[in-house]
């Protein structure tokens, strides 16, 4: 995993992609969102902004 992110910032750093951090930020964010609200209790509260 940690490869994959230090792949990912060569990337971004040398083809001069900084536009794609924040894509990457929020899509990760949202992954882990719906990971932890899986089975918990707070997934009808989740489920209900979107």
């Amino acid at each position: 995993m940690v490869e994959f992110l230090g792949d990912l910032w060569r990337f971004m750093r040398v083809r001069k992609k900084m536009w794609l951090l924040p894509i990457v930020v929020i899509l990760a964010l949202l992954g882990s969102l719906v990971v932890v609200t899986q089975q918990s209790a707070l997934a009808t509260f989740i489920y209900t902004l979107f």
